[in-house]
């Protein structure tokens, strides 16, 4: 079994011929060389949050606040970092979130990301909102494993077609996006003026989907492409949706479903009673509502109140190995890591992407090992105190 923290002697070995890293190996200084280098639109669209952005800003200090008590003679020559979910045993407890519209990162998108997920054996999420189709990202992604992502339109025949599409292609698990039925108010796009969708990026998984065609009339071309967004702009979200309507879901697909946005206990009851398989504790990066609590604050009490009825996860927030160390320790099963891949796609494609999974592993493994952990399905809370003054 290939050892995560092996990276970190690679690229000390590389060093003895005078080679570096091909992108910083700390997630603050990738997201700051992506600001120097990528286009400020698309960095924009990805880094930016809600209102103020004070939920992301909220989402980091919440980590911040929970501090690692390392524990010492303990056995961590070996270390399992291995989690089973949904019945597949997986190399890590990391998952690469959904991004959507990743072609504005880097031409390759979502195809380039599909790759290096499955070179490191870690499971890839797509977003309904990809710059590829749901077949074409399977088909990047081969015998690697995936999940589906879906921003549940207010056509339900489309709807049913997306999920169709997606077990067709082989994809485990419908991760079912809550928070999103209308876009957050976010500055850094306003002062732009600046949408992708509009430009037609991000729609494909509409634009080949037989119902949505059925919608537009004709064959989706550049004559006919204005009314084809026109139409996706009406279809994209549906704020009428309520816990009565989950039902149309579980009709149609039989493998695990998760409901990603949740952030409140009852919330993660009502998911559970409604047959649900797991939860994503997630407030979207801080994309959608301003002034919300840090993910990582929400975490416990859902954690606590399902538990043992659902699949905890946790996304919003996730920098570093100590950082999946301390949503494990809090009650998470596995984590999603969102922005920083986005990051890595766009200063160096498929290699940048899995340069980002490489490094996050390696400080997992090594945070670890330096802590006294030698399995990540034994952390607890006992693992944590609170930073002084909070």
């Amino acid at each position: 079994m290939t050892v995560a923290a092996d990276y970190q002697n690679e690229i000390y070995r590389d060093g003895l011929d005078g080679g570096t890293p091909i992108l910083p190996t700390g997630m603050a200084a990738l997201e700051r060389l992506a600001q120097e280098r990528l286009d400020s639109r698309a960095f924009g669209y990805v880094a930016g949050s809600a209102g103020t952005e004070s939920t992301a800003r909220a989402n980091l200090e919440a980590f911040g606040r929970r501090r690692i008590v390392p524990r010492m003679l303990r056995d961590v020559a070996v270390r399992d970092l291995s989690v089973e979910l949904f019945g597949r045993r997986l190399r890590s407890p990391l998952l690469l979130g959904p991004v959507g519209v990743l072609t504005i990162m880097h031409p390759e998108g979502e195809l380039a990301v599909a790759r290096a997920a499955a070179a490191e054996q870690v499971p890839m999420i797509l977003s309904t909102a990809s710059s590829h189709s749901i077949e074409q990202v399977a088909q990047a992604g081969g015998e690697g494993p995936r999940w589906y992502q879906l921003y549940w339109p207010n056509d339900r025949d489309l709807a049913a077609s997306f999920v169709q599409r997606a077990h067709d292609s082989g994809y485990e698990a419908l991760v079912v996006t809550l928070d999103t039925h209308t876009l957050g108010w976010r500055p850094r796009d306003l002062d732009q003026a600046y949408l992708p969708f509009l430009y037609g990026i991000g729609v494909a998984n509409y634009f080949t989907d037989p119902v949505f065609q059925k919608l537009v009339g004709d064959p989706i071309g550049e004559t006919n492409r204005d009314r084809a967004i026109a139409i996706w702009a009406r279809l994209f979200g549906d704020p009428s949706l309520t816990w009565d309507d989950l039902p149309f879901l579980r009709e149609r697909w039989q493998g695990p479903i998760v409901l990603k946005g949740i952030q409140h206990p009852d919330d993660a009851r009502r998911a559970a009673d409604a047959g649900m398989d797991g939860v994503v504790v997630s407030n979207h990066g801080g994309r959608q509502v301003d002034g919300a609590a840090g993910a990582l604050d929400a975490l416990p009490a859902v954690a606590e109140a399902v538990g043992d009825r659902l699949t905890v996860l946790f996304d919003s927030g996730i920098r570093s190995g100590s950082d999946v160390i301390k949503a494990l320790a809090l009650g998470a099963k596995a984590v999603l890591l969102g922005r920083p891949y986005a990051y890595g796609l766009g200063l160096a494609g498929q290699a940048g992407v899995r340069h980002v999974i490489r490094c996050l592993l390696a400080d997992l493994d090594i945070t670890m090992a330096t802590s006294g952990n030698a399995r990540v399905a034994d952390l607890s809370p006992d693992l944590l105190t609170t930073a002084p003054g909070h």
